[in-house]
C-alpha cells in the first residue's frame, strides 16, 4: 500500500540522553502562565503521571484509542475534519501557515490501483518520537496515552514536528484571537490533535467520531484499549486491523481497518 503526497514518510530522529537539562530547567519558571482565561496546560501536566486524577481521567489503567474503517470514510467526506476545527477554534483552512489537527488522505494500491479515503491525525503512539525530542518536556503523554503540549513550556524549535512520521503538529504562525476557553492555544507553539481531552475529561467522546457518527457513517471507533470488554478491544480482536508505519514499532493509538 503507497500513500500520496500529503500521506506521513518523514522518519523520527533517534533519541539522544540528557536532551532536556538545561533547556527543562530554564523553561520550568514559565509552567505557571496563562495562556487562557482560567486555563493552564500545566494542569493537565500534573495529571500526565497521576494515577487517580477522576476528573480528568488521567489513569493508567486507561488507554485510550481509535479505530477507524476505511470501508466506511467516503472519499470527499470532511465531516470528521470540520468537527474538529469548529470544536477547536480552528480556521479550516489549508495553507501551510494554517493549523491543521485532522486531514482526509488518499492512499493507493498499487497493485490493484484501490483507492481508500482515510482521516489522519496524531496517533498517540505509546512511544512518541515527538516527546522524544522534545527539549524542554513540553511534549509529554499523558497516563491514559493522550499525547499533548505542555503550550508554557515550548519553545517552537519544531523538533516534534520534523519527528512526527504523520506530519500530524502543527505551528502557529500568527496572533489568534476569539480562542476556545477550553482549548488555549498560542503563537510561537506546536500544536495537534489532543483527542479532544477537554471533552474525554469529562465523559464526552472527541468532536470528530461525534460527528462521524451524527452524520450516520460510524467510521470512527472510540474507547479504552485497556479494557478487554469494551467495544473498541472485541472489534479489534475480531477483525484485522493495522497501524499505519507498523514499521516504527510506536504502538499508535489509532488503528485502521480495511487497509
Amino acid at each position: 500500500m503507497t500513500q500520496d503526497s500529503k500521506s506521513p514518510s518523514i522518519q523520527p530522529p533517534k533519541s539522544t540522553s540528557g536532551r532536556r537539562g538545561f533547556l527543562g530547567v530554564a523553561a520550568a519558571g514559565l509552567a505557571g502562565i496563562m495562556i487562557a482565561p482560567g486555563v493552564r496546560l500545566i494542569e493537565i501536566a500534573q495529571a500526565a503521571t497521576a494515577d487517580t486524577a477522576p476528573s480528568r481521567g488521567a489513569s493508567s489503567k486507561v488507554r485510550w484509542g481509535m479505530l477507524i474503517d476505511s470501508g466506511k470514510c467516503a472519499s470527499g467526506c470532511t465531516d470528521c475534519v470540520t468537527a474538529c476545527n469548529t470544536e477547536n477554534g480552528l480556521s479550516g483552512e489549508t495553507r501551510a501557515t494554517d493549523s491543521q489537527w485532522i486531514r482526509k488522505i488518499e492512499i493507493k494500491e498499487v497493485r490493484t490501483g484501490k483507492t481508500q479515503s482515510l482521516p489522519m491525525m496524531c496517533q498517540h503512539c505509546a512511544e512518541p518520537p515527538c516527546v522524544d525530542v522534545c527539549p524542554t518536556g513540553a511534549s509529554f503523554k499523558r497516563a491514559d496515552g493522550i499525547v499533548l503540549v505542555d503550550k508554557h513550556i515550548c519553545i517552537g524549535c519544531r523538533y516534534c514536528v520534523m519527528a512526527c512520521p504523520y506530519k500530524a503538529r502543527s505551528f502557529v504562525h500568527q496572533p489568534l484571537s476569539n480562542q476556545k476557553a477550553d482549548v488555549p492555544r498560542g503563537m510561537g507553539t506546536v500544536e495537534g490533535c489532543t483527542l479532544c481531552v477537554h471533552k474525554v475529561d469529562k465523559g464526552e467522546m472527541p468532536a470528530c467520531v461525534s460527528a462521524c457518527s451524527d452524520a450516520g457513517h460510524g467510521a470512527i471507533l472510540f474507547g479504552d484499549l485497556n479494557d478487554p470488554n469494551s467495544e473498541i478491544s472485541r472489534r479489534l480482536a475480531s477483525y484485522p486491523s493495522r497501524q499505519i508505519r507498523e514499521d516504527l514499532n510506536l504502538n499508535t493509538g489509532v488503528r485502521y481497518s480495511g487497509i
